[in-house]
């Protein structure tokens, strides 16, 4: 199957993108197109036309705030990976984006453009959310910074208006007395997450998150992190607590990527179910 006819325009910046996108309420943004790209052949979205923001010169850049860095959202996986920008955190990043999909997908796929997408299942919707990073969001009328945990409304959706893209992903710095532990299970390499969870342990920002993410619908940070990590709570009982529609397997699942995250982010080896 083919797409559907569009017009097509590439953005040198993102007040043009914005304004482009202003003209159509059926036009739509793209960058690395590794998620839209399959969903245009497929005609699952039908734009009347799309505005290319991959090589728009102010979301190519980072930029450090001393307590945060700021990465554009033109920004690659393959890019992340390489080291090519600095790490707001000891190496977790670089880590995490190896592991997404395939080199050709990391070359071509962008931070910002996973975090529109908004799939359950994502990388980087779930470990950004762990992380407490927030978008920066740009239209015509303004800019605005939105926390990713209140970004996300639901599978494949967000808080983002038509004529509004995503320019930054701002990741609060993590210094080397943190501690992370991310894992999620795919049935083969490049596929994306059939359960995933993240913990992070901060102390000198008195933070302890823990995510439950690849649940159908946006992560869920869990309520009472330091009785989860103290053994207080039941693991099975945690995962039915928030997410009480899963299947049978899929409970499984979240329940040993929850202890798995738990043990690589304490060091401690297994932990109790």
């Amino acid at each position: 199957m083919k797409p559907v006819r569009f017009d097509y325009a590439a953005a040198p910046d993102a007040a043009t993108a914005c304004s482009l996108l202003t003209q159509s309420v059926a036009a739509k943004p793209i960058a690395g197109g590794q998620s839209l790209g399959p969903m245009l052949n497929l005609r699952l979205v039908r734009p009347d036309a799309l505005v290319d923001i991959s090589r728009a010169s102010d979301l190519r850049g980072v930029r450090d705030e001393g307590n945060a860095i700021v990465y554009g959202a033109a920004v690659t996986h393959a890019e992340i990976e390489d080291g090519a920008v600095p790490d707001a955190t000891p190496g977790w990043l670089a880590s995490v984006a190896r592991r997404i999909a395939y080199r050709a997908v990391r070359n071509r796929g962008t931070i910002g453009g996973s975090l529109a997408h908004a799939d359950p299942a994502a990388d980087w919707v779930n470990v950004l959310t762990a992380l407490d990073a927030s978008v920066v969001l740009t239209r015509s009328l303004g800019t605005r910074t939105v926390a990713l945990a209140e970004f996300f409304t639901g599978p494949f959706a967000t808080v983002l208006a038509h004529d509004e893209i995503v320019t930054g992903v701002r990741v609060p710095k993590r210094g080397a007395a943190a501690r992370w532990g991310y894992w999620k299970f795919c049935l083969k390499v490049g596929d994306f997450a059939k359960a995933s969870a993240a913990v992070l342990i901060d102390p000198e920002r008195g933070e302890t998150r823990i995510l439950l993410g690849a649940i159908e619908k946006p992560p869920i940070l869990l309520s009472d992190a330091s009785a989860i990590l103290a053994g207080r709570m039941p693991l099975a009982a945690v995962v039915t607590d928030v997410a009480p529609h899963l299947s049978y397997d899929s409970h499984a699942l979240h329940v040993a990527a929850l202890r798995r995250a738990i043990a690589l982010a304490t060091a401690s080896g297994e932990v109790a179910a």
